[in-house]
């Protein structure tokens, strides 16, 4: 079984990121982060500020995750690429 995304599935995810409000995304959980209001992840920063994800039903770690996987997806993906190239160079 190739568990390896395909470059359509590549493509699709890539399609979601840009999609997405812009990064840098970073989790904010009362008691750690701050004392007092609702856990979210703020969307942004600067002049590229967006709307803040509240977050209900969701751990400190599931929320963590999401806002990490704004910066990591893209990463991911571009990793990914560079290494089907070299790979492809070597064949």
């Amino acid at each position: 079984m190739n568990t390896s995304p395909s470059e359509l599935e590549l493509q699709e995810m890539e399609a979601r990121a840009a999609a997405a409000q812009p990064g840098p995304w970073k989790s904010w959980v009362e008691g750690w982060d701050f004392l007092s209001g609702s856990n979210f992840i703020q969307t942004g920063e600067g002049a590229d500020r967006g709307d803040d994800i509240e977050m209900g039903g969701a751990t400190a770690e599931d929320q963590d995750f999401i806002a990490a996987a704004r910066q990591d997806i893209p990463r991911l993906i571009a990793e990914v690429r560079r290494l089907r190239a070299l790979l492809n160079r070597t064949k």
